[in-house]
């Protein structure tokens, strides 16, 4: 946490080797390549704590209305997606992430807390491989959808759809071979993460005795094995009574990491404290506009809060900045007063305290030697980041992701100068168009990009018809 006003970093391979004033490092190292960051902040990657794969093809769908837009999320995602859907959508989302200075991603494999294309390994496979040839660290999430079962999926070859049947264990394995084949993959920067639906009291009251008590142990199960492989156990969407239920079946601890965790009850908090359970806090999402979530009171009680996008659909982006910003005004407004969250506090929740809730704050998180060389340059030279006072405060207030001028991750410069090196953007850009255009049409939702009545002259869109 110290700020130096005249530093450097220097890197051998993958890690670095010192960080400090510029005179101390230069006077000790030496390098064949040296980026020259006059004007810029040398800042450790940031983190995107909560985020979903898939989203990035569904921007806007729907014309505002909530129901519709969840509806084709959920057809894609389960009856309308091939291997290139989920290819070409990562590299999408891998390259916005990129060019925002965000080196390390949580992406729950689908939408919502219970619809995962879990069915067979090739489409989280199709997944990590995208992202990794975009560049970064992805912590992808997959895990069974809740009862009943079985669900309908669906493949495709061409045109030709194949519906077909799929259960809890083709799910469990499924999620078995992702671990084999994902975990530790691309030079350790892609991990596998285990996700269940998060059973909240109205499901204790509205699913069958049966289904509820099958849920619960599936739960437990895939709890377990997160567990037995030392990988982070998550689940979406928890609100008031969820966090106490889960708490109930034995599945909180600092390996757990709840995302949203809207409305908690006071008890809820102090559960969160005591466990060490780790809190994902997403001010962007619509959830955080139905509930809030008490992240200032989860930090005062000793909880571990990070910051998450909630990905990029349907009307948000990857850019942490931005979630930083309105993470500080969030919560200002409902305690009515500006002293809440100071802008070095949503800095580090998107740094190390992002690293720490996904056990990974001995690899990441900070400028350390010895640590990852996850490092950006964010060019402060910038009308709206001038006069040049108190540049840390400029960079939380003011920045934006379109300011980050270069990107290294593990020590290779991935973005140089804003120039993506790995990968061609035109390309990238074309093929998910593509893509996103064939899944639209498989699954007969063209209709749903039309312009509603609603876009103009209007007060209230169309969004309370959820």
């Amino acid at each position: 946490r110290r700020i130096i006003a005249d530093g450097a970093v220097a890197i051998t391979g993958a890690r670095i080797v010192a960080a400090g004033p510029t005179a101390e490092v230069t006077a000790s190292h030496s390098a064949a390549t040296i980026i020259d960051a006059r004007g810029k902040a040398i800042l450790p990657g940031l983190i995107d704590g909560h985020a979903h794969a898939g989203h990035g093809m569904m921007k806007t769908i729907g014309g505002g209305r909530a129901d519709l837009w969840y509806q084709a999320c959920e057809a894609a995602y389960t009856v309308g997606s091939t291997e290139r859907f989920w290819h070409e959508e990562a590299q999408l989302a891998a390259l916005e992430r990129i060019r925002f200075g965000v080196t390390t991603r949580v992406s729950l494999l689908g939408g919502g807390d219970s619809v995962m294309r879990t069915d067979e390994p090739a489409y989280a496979e199709a997944h990590c491989a995208g992202a990794a040839a975009v560049g970064g660290r992805s912590v992808v999430a997959v895990g069974p959808t809740r009862p009943p079962h079985p669900l309908t999926y669906a493949r495709w070859r061409g045109d030709a759809r194949q519906d077909y049947a799929v259960g809890y264990q083709q799910q469990l394995a499924t999620c078995r071979s992702l671990i084999a084949s994902q975990h530790g993959a691309n030079d350790g920067r892609t991990r596998i993460a285990l996700i269940t639906p998060t059973l909240r009291p109205e499901h204790r009251t509205g699913m069958a005795a049966a289904d509820f008590a099958e849920g619960v142990r599936q739960a437990q199960e895939t709890h377990a094995l997160a567990m037995e492989h030392g990988l982070v156990f998550t689940q979406d969407g928890h609100g008031r009574g969820s966090v106490a239920m889960a708490h109930a079946f034995g599945l909180l601890g600092p390996a757990t990491l709840l995302s949203h965790a809207t409305d908690l009850t006071e008890d809820e908090i102090r559960l969160c404290a005591a466990t060490d359970t780790r809190i994902v806090h997403n001010p962007t999402a619509n959830a955080s506009i139905l509930g809030r979530c008490p992240a200032p009171e989860l930090m005062l009680a000793g909880a571990l809060v990070c910051l998450g996008s909630d990905a990029t659909a349907p009307d948000r982006s990857a850019d942490m900045f931005r979630h930083m910003q309105q993470c500080m005004h969030y919560h200002r407004t409902h305690f009515r007063d500006t002293s809440w969250l100071p802008p070095g506090k949503v800095l580090e929740m998107c740094t190390i305290d992002a690293a720490r809730a996904l056990g990974m704050d001995d690899q990441v998180g900070s400028l350390e030697p010895g640590k990852q060389a996850d490092v950006i340059l964010v060019d402060l030279r910038r009308p709206h980041l001038y006069p040049a006072h108190m540049p840390e405060f400029r960079l939380t207030y003011f920045a934006n992701g379109n300011d980050v001028e270069t990107v290294i991750v593990a020590g290779r410069i991935v973005l140089p100068a804003r120039r993506e090196l790995l990968v061609g953007a035109g390309a990238i850009l074309d093929a998910a168009q593509q893509e996103a255009d064939l899944t639209i049409d498989r699954l007969g939702l063209r209709h749903l990009l039309a312009t509603p009545p609603s876009f103009w002259g209007q007060v209230r869109g169309p969004a309370h018809a959820q």
